[in-house]
C-alpha cells in the first residue's frame, strides 16, 4: 500500500509537468502567428498606401491628358474656322473680281469631246488638247484674264457625292493649267455645282453624259 501511494503523486506531477510544457509551447506558437499577423497587416497598410498614391498619380495624369486633349481640340477648332474664314474670304475676292469682268472666251469639256466619263475625274488626251487650244487663244491676246472653272455632274449618286465629283473634276483642269502652262494659280477660281445645273435632262443616257462637264470661262 505505501509503494501505491508514492506511485500516484510522481504520476500527478509528471502529468502537470507535461500540461506545463504544452501550455508554453501553444503560448509560443500564437505569439509566433501573432507576429506574423502584425506583419502581415502592416505591409498590407504599406501596399494600400502605395496604392492610394499611384490612384492619385493616375488620377493627376488623367486630369492633364483631359486637359491637353480640350486644348487640342480647341486649337484645331480655330485653326478649323480660320480655314473657313479664309476660304470664304478668297471665294468672295474672286466674286468680286469675277463681277468686275466680262466673257471672252468659253471652253466646254463634255463626254462627247472625249472627257469625263461616269464616276472619272482624269482628263484625257483630248480634253488636253481642247484646253491647250484655249491657252494658245489667250496667248494670241493677251489681256489681264481671269478664269473661273466650273465642276458639274448628272444626278446619279447624293448630292454630296456629286459636290465633290464636280469639285474634283474643275480642279484637275485647274491643275493643269498650273503645271501645263504655268497659269498663276490666284487667276484661276473652282466652283463646284454638282447636280445643280444640268444642261440636258438626266433621265437618258446622252443627257446624263452632257451633264458629266467642266466650263471654262476666261473672262477680262
Amino acid at each position: 500500500m505505501r509503494k501505491l501511494l508514492f506511485v500516484i503523486p510522481l504520476v500527478m506531477l509528471g502529468a502537470g509537468s507535461t500540461a506545463c510544457a504544452t501550455k508554453k509551447f501553444v503560448r509560443g506558437e500564437v505569439g509566433q502567428v501573432n507576429t506574423k499577423v502584425q506583419g502581415l497587416s502592416t505591409q498590407l497598410e504599406e501596399t494600400q498606401e502605395r496604392t492610394k498614391k499611384n490612384e492619385a498619380r493616375i488620377a493627376e495624369v488623367d486630369t492633364k491628358a483631359d486637359e491637353a486633349g480640350k486644348s487640342a481640340s480647341a486649337a484645331q477648332s480655330s485653326a478649323d474656322a480660320a480655314k473657313a474664314d479664309a476660304a470664304k474670304a478668297d471665294a468672295h475676292a474672286a466674286a468680286v473680281e469675277s463681277a468686275s469682268k466680262k466673257l471672252i472666251y468659253e471652253v466646254v469639256l463634255n463626254e462627247d469631246e472625249g472627257n469625263f466619263k461616269f464616276g472619272k475625274v482624269e482628263l484625257p488626251d483630248e480634253a488636253k488638247q481642247k484646253i491647250d487650244e484655249m491657252v494658245s487663244h489667250m496667248k494670241a491676246d493677251p489681256k489681264n484674264i481671269f478664269i473661273e472653272i466650273e465642276g458639274h455632274t448628272d444626278n446619279v449618286g447624293s448630292k454630296v457625292y456629286n459636290q465633290t465629283l464636280g469639285l474634283e473634276r474643275a480642279e484637275a483642269v485647274k491643275r493643269y493649267l498650273y503645271e501645263a502652262h504655268q497659269v498663276p494659280l490666284h487667276k484661276i477660281n473652282v466652283i463646284s455645282y454638282g447636280e445643280d445645273k444640268p444642261v440636258s435632262p438626266n433621265n437618258t443616257k446622252d443627257g446624263r453624259a452632257q451633264n458629266r462637264r467642266v466650263v471654262i470661262k476666261v473672262l477680262a
